[in-house]
Protein backbone atom coordinates (compact mmCIF):
# COMPACT_ATOMS: atom_id res chain seq x y z
CA UNK A 1 0.00 0.00 0.00
CA UNK A 2 1.38 3.35 -0.98
CA UNK A 3 -0.24 5.14 1.98
CA UNK A 4 2.32 3.86 4.50
CA UNK A 5 3.86 7.31 4.85
CA UNK A 6 0.50 8.91 5.59
CA UNK A 7 -0.69 6.17 7.97
CA UNK A 8 -0.28 7.03 11.61
CA UNK A 9 -1.10 5.30 14.85
CA UNK A 10 -3.93 2.84 14.88
CA UNK A 11 -4.62 3.65 11.21
CA UNK A 12 -1.82 1.17 10.56
CA UNK A 13 -4.30 -1.57 11.48
CA UNK A 14 -5.88 -1.18 8.04
CA UNK A 15 -2.64 -2.62 6.63
CA UNK A 16 -2.55 -5.60 9.02
CA UNK A 17 -4.67 -8.72 8.62
CA UNK A 18 -5.33 -12.13 10.08
CA UNK A 19 -5.68 -14.99 7.62
CA UNK A 20 -7.93 -17.83 8.71
CA UNK A 21 -5.97 -21.06 9.03
CA UNK A 22 -2.58 -19.35 9.23
CA UNK A 23 -0.88 -18.39 12.50
CA UNK A 24 0.20 -14.83 13.21
CA UNK A 25 -0.54 -11.56 11.49
CA UNK A 26 0.26 -10.30 8.02
CA UNK A 27 0.94 -6.87 6.54
CA UNK A 28 -1.08 -6.35 3.37
CA UNK A 29 1.33 -5.30 0.62
CA UNK A 30 -0.84 -5.09 -2.49
CA UNK A 31 -3.72 -6.78 -4.25
CA UNK A 32 -3.09 -8.90 -7.32
CA UNK A 33 -5.25 -10.70 -9.85
CA UNK A 34 -4.91 -13.97 -7.97
CA UNK A 35 -5.52 -12.59 -4.47
CA UNK A 36 -3.54 -10.44 -2.06
CA UNK A 37 0.20 -10.32 -1.48
CA UNK A 38 1.01 -10.27 2.25
CA UNK A 39 4.13 -10.26 4.40
CA UNK A 40 4.27 -12.12 7.71
CA UNK A 41 4.77 -10.04 10.84
CA UNK A 42 7.59 -12.02 12.37
CA UNK A 43 11.35 -12.26 12.09
CA UNK A 44 11.15 -14.11 8.76
CA UNK A 45 9.11 -11.46 6.86
CA UNK A 46 8.00 -14.06 4.31
CA UNK A 47 5.87 -12.83 1.42
CA UNK A 48 2.91 -14.96 0.44
CA UNK A 49 0.05 -14.83 -2.03
CA UNK A 50 -3.29 -15.33 -0.30
CA UNK A 51 -5.96 -16.63 -2.67
CA UNK A 52 -9.33 -14.97 -3.23
CA UNK A 53 -11.20 -17.70 -1.33
CA UNK A 54 -9.20 -17.26 1.90
CA UNK A 55 -10.89 -15.53 4.82
CA UNK A 56 -8.86 -12.40 5.51
CA UNK A 57 -9.81 -10.13 8.42
CA UNK A 58 -8.33 -6.63 8.44
CA UNK A 59 -7.69 -5.65 12.08
CA UNK A 60 -9.14 -2.17 11.57
CA UNK A 61 -12.54 -3.82 10.99
CA UNK A 62 -12.39 -6.21 13.98
CA UNK A 63 -14.27 -5.38 17.18
CA UNK A 64 -15.17 -7.04 20.48
CA UNK A 65 -18.79 -7.54 21.55
CA UNK A 66 -19.91 -5.71 24.70
CA UNK A 67 -22.96 -5.68 26.97
CA UNK A 68 -22.99 -1.88 27.27
CA UNK A 69 -24.82 0.76 25.26
CA UNK A 70 -22.46 0.15 22.35
CA UNK A 71 -22.75 -3.29 20.81
CA UNK A 72 -19.01 -3.56 20.22
CA UNK A 73 -15.69 -1.81 20.80
CA UNK A 74 -13.08 -1.45 18.07
CA UNK A 75 -9.99 -3.61 18.48
CA UNK A 76 -7.80 -0.50 18.17
CA UNK A 77 -9.44 0.96 21.30
CA UNK A 78 -8.87 -2.32 23.15
CA UNK A 79 -5.20 -2.30 22.10
CA UNK A 80 -4.76 1.25 23.38
CA UNK A 81 -6.34 0.29 26.71
CA UNK A 82 -4.03 -2.73 26.97
CA UNK A 83 -1.10 -0.39 26.30
CA UNK A 84 -2.20 1.87 29.18
CA UNK A 85 -2.54 -1.03 31.64
CA UNK A 86 0.16 -3.52 30.60
CA UNK A 87 2.73 -1.48 28.70
CA UNK A 88 4.61 -2.77 25.68
CA UNK A 89 4.04 -6.47 26.27
CA UNK A 90 1.37 -8.63 27.87
CA UNK A 91 3.22 -11.07 30.09
CA UNK A 92 0.21 -13.36 30.40
CA UNK A 93 0.90 -16.40 28.20
CA UNK A 94 -1.96 -17.13 25.83
CA UNK A 95 -0.92 -20.78 25.56
CA UNK A 96 -0.35 -21.75 29.20
CA UNK A 97 -2.79 -19.50 31.08
CA UNK A 98 -6.05 -20.87 32.41
CA UNK A 99 -9.39 -19.81 31.00
CA UNK A 100 -10.14 -17.94 34.23
CA UNK A 101 -6.90 -15.90 33.97
CA UNK A 102 -7.63 -14.98 30.36
CA UNK A 103 -11.18 -13.87 31.16
CA UNK A 104 -9.88 -11.81 34.11
CA UNK A 105 -7.33 -10.19 31.80
CA UNK A 106 -10.00 -9.03 29.33
CA UNK A 107 -12.33 -8.02 32.17
CA UNK A 108 -9.57 -5.73 33.46
CA UNK A 109 -9.10 -4.14 30.04
CA UNK A 110 -12.73 -4.15 28.87
CA UNK A 111 -15.06 -4.79 31.84
CA UNK A 112 -18.24 -4.69 29.74
CA UNK A 113 -17.22 -7.39 27.22
CA UNK A 114 -20.00 -9.86 26.37
CA UNK A 115 -19.02 -13.12 28.08
CA UNK A 116 -21.48 -15.15 25.99
CA UNK A 117 -20.11 -13.98 22.60
CA UNK A 118 -16.39 -13.51 23.32
CA UNK A 119 -14.66 -16.87 23.63
CA UNK A 120 -11.39 -17.73 25.36
CA UNK A 121 -9.85 -18.40 21.93
CA UNK A 122 -10.70 -14.79 20.98
CA UNK A 123 -8.93 -13.49 24.09
CA UNK A 124 -5.87 -15.56 23.20
CA UNK A 125 -5.84 -13.99 19.73
CA UNK A 126 -6.11 -10.48 21.17
CA UNK A 127 -3.10 -11.11 23.44
CA UNK A 128 -0.95 -12.66 20.71
CA UNK A 129 -1.94 -9.97 18.17
CA UNK A 130 -1.16 -7.21 20.66
CA UNK A 131 2.29 -8.67 21.40
CA UNK A 132 3.04 -9.07 17.67
CA UNK A 133 1.98 -5.50 16.88
CA UNK A 134 3.89 -4.12 19.83
CA UNK A 135 7.04 -5.95 18.77
CA UNK A 136 6.95 -5.52 14.98
CA UNK A 137 4.88 -2.33 14.48
CA UNK A 138 5.52 -0.25 17.62
CA UNK A 139 4.78 2.95 15.68
CA UNK A 140 1.11 1.96 15.77
CA UNK A 141 1.08 2.89 19.45
CA UNK A 142 3.61 5.74 19.49
CA UNK A 143 2.07 7.83 16.71
CA UNK A 144 -1.38 7.91 18.31
CA UNK A 145 -0.08 10.11 21.12
CA UNK A 146 1.04 12.76 18.61
CA UNK A 147 -2.26 12.70 16.71
CA UNK A 148 -4.22 14.18 19.61
CA UNK A 149 -1.81 17.10 19.88
CA UNK A 150 -1.95 17.82 16.13
CA UNK A 151 -5.76 17.64 15.93
CA UNK A 152 -6.46 20.73 18.05
CA UNK A 153 -4.53 23.36 16.02
CA UNK A 154 -6.15 22.12 12.81
CA UNK A 155 -9.61 22.70 14.30
CA UNK A 156 -8.65 26.25 15.34
CA UNK A 157 -7.39 27.09 11.85
CA UNK A 158 -10.59 25.88 10.20
CA UNK A 159 -12.71 27.93 12.63
CA UNK A 160 -10.74 31.07 11.74
CA UNK A 161 -11.14 30.34 8.03
CA UNK A 162 -14.92 30.08 8.47
CA UNK A 163 -15.00 33.52 10.08
CA UNK A 164 -13.09 34.98 7.13
CA UNK A 165 -15.32 33.23 4.59
CA UNK A 166 -18.60 34.46 6.12
CA UNK A 167 -18.23 38.12 5.00
CA UNK A 168 -17.18 36.98 1.53
CA UNK A 169 -20.33 34.85 1.22
CA UNK A 170 -22.54 37.77 2.31
CA UNK A 171 -20.92 40.01 -0.31
CA UNK A 172 -21.53 37.37 -2.98
CA UNK A 173 -25.24 37.14 -1.99
CA UNK A 174 -25.61 40.94 -2.23
CA UNK A 175 -24.12 40.93 -5.71
CA UNK A 176 -26.56 38.21 -6.82
CA UNK A 177 -29.54 40.08 -5.39
CA UNK A 178 -28.54 43.27 -7.29
CA UNK A 179 -28.40 41.40 -10.58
Amino acid sequence: MSEKVESTGMDLLKEVANVSGKPGLFRILKPSRAGVIVESLDGKREKTLIGPTARVSVLKDVSIFTDGAEESVALSDVFLKIREIHGEEVTLSAKTSSDKELIEFLAEVLPEFDRSKVYVSDIKKVISWYNLLSKYIPEAFVATEGEAEVAEPVAEVSAQEEVKEAPAKKAAKKEKSKA
